[in-house]
């Protein structure tokens, strides 16, 4: 289940929630009962596998053609 950040618009205190994706979006503050906005934030991403790096997408073939000449 993702957790969601929310901001109290009125007091301006951040709190999480654990929700599912279908439940509805958080409307009150606990604290003040304002009107609250979800923020967005960075979210973690691991690239696993080949391709991801500089030296994954080298071509073999570069050192071998390089002699040649």
């Amino acid at each position: 289940m993702p957790r969601y950040e929310y901001q109290c618009t009125e007091c301006g205190v951040r709190f999480e929630r654990q929700q599912h994706f279908g439940d509805a979006p958080i409307t009150a503050c606990p604290e003040c009962n304002g009107e609250v906005r979800r923020l967005i934030g960075p979210v973690g991403v691991v690239f696993k596998g080949s391709g991801f790096y500089a030296t994954d997408s080298r071509k073999k073939t570069d050192e071998k053609t390089a002699s040649k000449d």
